[in-house]
């Protein structure tokens, strides 16, 4: 019977303390653990034990798991593995707006078909609907798409 319990007990340690050590490796032995003492309980008491252990095991990895996303984040010592700040930045910058659309720039590279223009002091992406335009000509701002300016030549 102890060699159960010690099971049972090394199983869910171990998969509380996979949220410590990431990578799986110690969360797969816990569960082996829980899976062995599920066989040690079949061997030894039959059917009837295995499932007793079975459900014992599942409701204290059901509390560990609740416990280490429900609980421990709001813990002080939690608060320092999990993270708590929100990122208020954006991935891309804004190309601009319909405004923009018809306005005079010059390229501030060679567009082969695409490259920067500057606009309004701003550099921005662009693609060329002329082909092939040298730097530092002008063009003009026909339509935005996505996260790209479509450009002409004038």
């Amino acid at each position: 019977m102890s060699l159960l319990v010690g099971l049972i007990i090394l199983g869910l340690g171990l998969v509380m303390l996979e949220i410590f050590i990431p990578g799986g490796i110690v969360g797969i032995f816990g569960g082996l653990s829980l899976i062995a003492a599920v066989g040690f309980a079949y061997d030894g008491y039959g059917a009837e034990g295995a499932i007793i252990v079975f459900l014992i095991g599942l409701a204290g990895l059901v509390a560990c798991l609740w416990f280490e996303f429900k609980v421990l984040p709001k813990t002080p010592a939690g608060k320092k593995f999990f993270l708590q700040d929100k990122v208020d930045g954006i991935s891309q910058n804004a190309v601009g707006d319909e405004s923009m659309i018809g306005k005079e720039c010059s390229t501030a590279t060679a567009m082969a078909p695409s490259g920067y223009i500057l606009c309004e002091g701003k550099k921005m992406e662009a693609v060329s609907c002329s082909g092939f335009i040298e730097k530092g000509a002008a063009v003009k701002i026909e339509s935005f798409d996505q996260f790209k300016v479509t450009v002409s030549k004038i």
